[in-house]
């Protein structure tokens, strides 16, 4: 039997052809739009209370260091007899004075000129070269990352302390007549080759990740120079994870050229915090303040560059969320 024939419409009179109209698709199959990640992006860009008093305090101590000799400030070096082991609030010397009689307040912001100059230019170098080298070992790969991997293991299963040591040992021998100079420029590099690894294994984890994006590729496809790929492809895109490490690392050349200080090789012609804490140790059962005021120097220092590490880490990771 014969399946029946559905009528065809007839339009009615008047009428052309028409257009036929597309049904809007239902509601339930529209998926909203999720607004959470704007507002996340916008609260990870604020600093917050925390932030902005380490900013603070990084700033109020660079000024300092930087404008020292303009200050109303004693000489470090002078001793008065009216303030030997006195705690602060004396007149005229608000964070009383060392076992020597000597200013409290100006010797800690001379020593942070001291600290803050070993750990940053340290970190400097550091910086500069294991830069450099994770960027090479991370873009080019192969035997080349085999080579410098494998350089960067052997300095990092060297326990920090005793390579620093033995650096200073070699390079600024006590039996030698060693200026104040050469000595903290051999600190320096002491703490800069055992800063440099870390900082080049972060960038080196940094350029593989960024070497394998899409822009990269088609700038290789495109026969731009390897050279120009790195520099300008990869390297803005790896510098804010070296600058958060870098801060990180800032913080501990401080407490090493504490620890250096406290062990007898570090700087004594000049203030630093580290020196401080040293000299401060026999009178700290008498005197704490002489020990503790240079050490709530170097925590709130390490802790403010922690934080704005952080900071700097939160807005590279928000760069990345909204790629």
């Amino acid at each position: 039997m014969p399946e029946p024939v559905e009528p065809t419409p007839v339009a009615p009179a008047g009428d052309t052809m028409t257009t036929p109209r597309i049904a809007p698709a239902p509601a339930a199959l529209v998926e909203p739009v999720d607004a959470a990640p704007a507002v996340e992006v916008a609260g990870t860009r604020k600093l917050g209370l925390i932030g902005w008093l380490s900013l603070t305090w990084m700033t109020v101590l660079l000024l300092a260091v930087v404008f020292a000799p303009a200050l109303p400030l004693d000489d470090p070096d002078e001793s008065f007899l009216e303030i030997v082991r006195r705690g602060p609030t004396q007149p005229g010397h608000i964070l009383g004075g060392d076992g020597n009689g000597r200013d409290m307040l100006a010797r800690v912001i001379y020593g942070a000129r001291t600290s803050l100059l070993i750990s940053v230019s340290a970190v400097l170098i550091a910086f500069v070269v294991g830069g450099v080298l994770g960027l090479v070992a991370g873009y080019a790969r192969g035997k080349v990352d085999t080579v410098l991997s494998t350089a960067f293991n052997v300095v990092l299963s060297i326990p920090s302390l005793v390579l620093v040591l033995s650096f200073v040992a070699v390079f600024a021998s006590s039996d030698q007549e060693t200026s104040n100079a050469r000595l903290t420029t051999v600190l320096v590099l002491a703490i800069a080759l055992v800063s440099m690894p870390l900082i080049a294994r972060i960038t080196r984890a940094s350029t593989m990740a960024w070497s394998e994006r899409e822009f990269v590729r088609a700038a290789e496809v495109l026969g731009a120079r390897h050279t120009r790929i790195v520099f300008r492809e990869v390297l803005p895109n790896v510098l804010p994870a070296m600058a958060s490490i870098a801060l990180l690392g800032i913080g501990l050349a401080i407490v090493a050229e504490g620890g250096l200080a406290l062990l007898g090789a570090s700087v004594v012609e000049v203030p630093s915090w580290g020196n401080m804490i040293a000299l401060g140790r026999p009178d700290l059962a008498r005197a704490p303040h002489i020990v503790g005021i240079p050490s709530v120097a170097i925590f709130l220092t390490i802790l403010s560059l922690n934080v704005l590490g952080d900071v700097v880490r939160a807005r590279f990771d928000v760069r990345e969320s909204v790629l």
